[in-house]
């Protein structure tokens, strides 16, 4: 028994005349009979019965009738689905951020997707870094803008560099600094972002690259949280130039190489990507800007 069959039982139910229904269906009445014989015996149960004027349901042949209604719907709503998920245009893209980005590149990144290819549908996820990863290898979601490169199976495609910055209190002793070593926050108390946060690895290796480590006074996992509770006195950050002042904290540009954040692309380069996801992709790296200095 396929879908065919099941619409050619509700057909037949409906019209009452296997001739009729046959000529609706477009097909003839022996293919359409040896349909119904061929589902009576699937069945195990006489579903019409022939009279003069037509064919009737037995009360078998309806409730199959009504079920068969059901089902051909439901088929006819998954083809519909699934050409909407393959259409490059119209289907469905899973893509995860960093909470960092979402008031920076990812709405003008969107808004360029949405420009040229209207119809695609983008599902968002807010996440760490880490959880982003771990979602990628899980197929959890198609396509991640995040901080960092990453390894196989996962493929990178870098989309632009953040400088970073030492954010510090109005009136702390540094504040009318334009610039600032790494160095110099030996004796400093530090607000980041939990371990195991991609830009805490980040902030982690700068200073150990040169040569301190300031105790953690607070962690957030939001970077505009972290400048918030910088300006309040609280200690001194290491953040994207973006976040610098939003809340009254100063930016001090950093003297020690190294001091930035690539941000850029990652998907699974082991499995293949839905049409759609591979059209967010190709307008995604066309659009945005490249790593630069």
């Amino acid at each position: 028994m396929n879908i065919r069959d099941l619409e050619w039982l509700r057909q037949l139910v409906d019209v009452g005349h296997v001739t009729e229904a046959a000529a609706l269906l477009g097909t003839t009445q022996p293919t359409l009979s040896r349909a119904v014989a061929r589902m009576e015996a699937e069945l195990g149960v006489e579903l019409l019965v022939r009279t003069a004027t037509g064919v009737h349901a037995t009360p078998a042949g309806r409730l199959a009738a009504e079920a068969a209604e059901e089902l051909v719907e439901r088929y006819r709503r998954l083809t519909d689905d699934l050409a909407a998920l393959l259409d490059p245009e119209t289907g469905t893209v899973r893509l995860a951020f960093l909470d960092s980005l979402a008031t920076s590149l990812v709405p003008g990144l969107l808004r360029e997707v949405h420009a040229r290819a209207p119809r695609l549908r983008v599902l968002l996820r807010q996440e760490p870094a880490h959880v982003i990863l771990a979602d990628l290898e899980a197929g959890a979601v198609d396509v991640a803008i995040t901080s960092f490169g990453v390894g196989a199976p996962l493929v990178w495609h870098p989309l632009q560099r953040e400088r970073l910055v030492v954010v510090v209190p109005p009136r702390h002793p540094l504040a009318g600094r334009a610039r600032v070593r790494l160095a110099e926050l030996a004796d400093e108390e530090l607000v980041t972002t939990p371990r195991g946060y991609g830009h805490r690895h980040l902030v982690d290796d700068l200073l150990t690259a040169a040569g301190v480590r300031p105790p953690v006074s607070f962690e957030s996992q939001d970077l505009a949280t972290i400048e918030g509770l910088v300006a309040a006195g609280l200690g001194v950050a290491v953040v994207p130039e973006a976040f610098a002042g939003q809340s009254g904290s100063v930016g001090l540009a950093i003297g020690d190489r190294g001091a930035s954040r690539s941000v850029g692309l990652a998907w699974h380069g082991g499995r293949s990507l839905s049409p759609a996801a591979t059209r967010f992709l190709a307008v995604a790296r066309r659009e945005t800007p490249t790593v630069g200095g």
